[in-house]
């Protein structure tokens, strides 16, 4: 049978590996940072811009959001979400579950979905399995996410357990519901010539277990034995210490499918893409890039600058003297600072850009140091220097 995705491993440095995930519409490098577009859009970066100047071949849809607006109907009317927002890469799409259990206080959890109020306007709405699955068909993305619960980091094992036994039952109902999509032909997505590929979408499951190892493990096996075209570690940087976060990718990312992509869902900082990829995590994504860019923080190889610091005021030099993209390339951090402090939106922009960039670009180097085994020494270098010059965030 013919696969949706082929993912192929390229190289290993220790755990750290390189590899080619190609879907019908992109041939992805691993391991690979993917933009999160919330709303069918990166806010404040351009398509053209991710496409050219950095090269993103992938990005994230949400389903929860893009399910309330603006709705599965216009989605439908619109052609799925590639037409609609004219991005032609790829998509991977969340299930919404996370949303609804972190945005949503009134709630309700049974057996068959979660009802909740919506934050847009109160209305009644309703998620489960099926109704993931439907609107990320309507979607068309590339890599469709199960619908799962996800119990807070500092959950006890008792509860932990309870929602791994859901996310199980609902990792089937998803996958079912998913086949039926596909044979159905309601994948708004599909493409006839996809260069060997089914043109088919893909189905990740989801990794849950909060910071229980053993829980960990056994939903893994779990996960694996219902079988998927790739896994997720769902539940991680949900307020856990860090420690926790890092004790769970050390014990579990190797023990994953070597032959799937393995995902860390909703993770992170520079710092926590480095180390999961020391563990062997092929795929991340994170809101944080432009999350920070509009609050006027700056990643850069020498930490995280805070573009309101009045020592900037008339500062010549760039946001960062090793970046290469075009902001880093003409804008000075007195003048960034300027638009900032004026409350001009470009400032906003210009620092989500240069953040997205940064992310894209640390995962190419990562690539490059793995490909020649020498992953280690860039593990150590770019989190030395990180450390040393952490001072120049404040």
């Amino acid at each position: 049978m013919t696969k949706p995705i082929d993912f192929k491993v390229t190289a290993r440095d220790g755990e750290a590996r390189t590899g080619t995930l190609t879907t019908r519409r992109s041939i992805i490098e691993t391991p690979v940072f993917m933009p999160v577009g919330t709303q069918g859009t990166v806010k404040g970066v351009r398509f053209e811009w991710l496409e050219s100047e950095m090269d993103a071949r992938i990005i994230l849809g949400n389903t929860y959001h893009l399910f309330l607006r603006p709705g599965v109907e216009i989605l439908l009317k619109m052609g799925g979400l590639h037409k609609f927002s004219s991005w032609e890469r790829s998509f991977l799409t969340d299930s919404g579950g996370f949303q609804v259990f972190s945005l949503t206080k009134l709630r309700k959890l049974t057996e068959d979905g979660v009802e909740f109020q919506s934050h847009l306007d109160g209305s009644k709405q309703f998620l489960s399995p099926e109704v993931s699955m439907e609107i990320q068909a309507t979607l068309g993305s590339e890599i469709v996410m199960v619908f799962d619960e996800c119990p807070p980091g500092d959950a006890g094992y008792e509860a932990t357990k309870n929602s791994l036994e859901m996310t199980a039952r609902w990792a089937l109902r998803s996958k079912e519901k998913f086949n039926k999509l596909q044979n159905d032909g309601s994948d708004s997505g599909f493409l006839d010539s996809a260069d060997g590929l089914s043109g088919n979408q893909s189905l990740f499951g989801i990794i849950q277990g909060a910071g229980h190892l053993e829980l960990r493990e056994e939903s893994l096996e779990r996960t694996v034995d219902v079988g998927f075209d790739g896994y997720a570690i769902g539940g991680l940087s949900v307020g856990e210490e860090k420690s926790v976060m890092y004790e769970v990718l050390d014990f579990l990312a190797p023990k994953m499918p070597a032959e799937s992509p393995r995902y860390l869902m909703g993770v992170g900082t520079p710092e926590d893409l480095i180390e999961a990829v020391n563990c062997g995590v092929d795929m991340f994504d994170c809101v944080i890039p432009t999350r920070n860019g509009r609050t006027g923080s700056a990643f850069t190889s020498r930490g995280k600058i805070n573009i309101r610091n009045a020592k900037f005021a008339d500062d010549e030099g760039s946001l960062d003297s090793d970046c290469g993209c075009s902001v880093c390339k003409r804008y000075s951090l007195g003048y960034l600072r300027h638009l900032y402090q004026a409350g001009e939106m470009t400032a906003a922009i210009l620092i989500s850009h240069h953040n997205v960039y940064f992310f894209l670009d640390t995962m190419r180097r990562v690539r490059e140091s793995i490909k020649v085994g020498a992953f280690q020494t860039f593990r150590k270098d770019f989190l030395d220097r990180l450390r040393e010059n952490a001072p120049e965030a404040v």
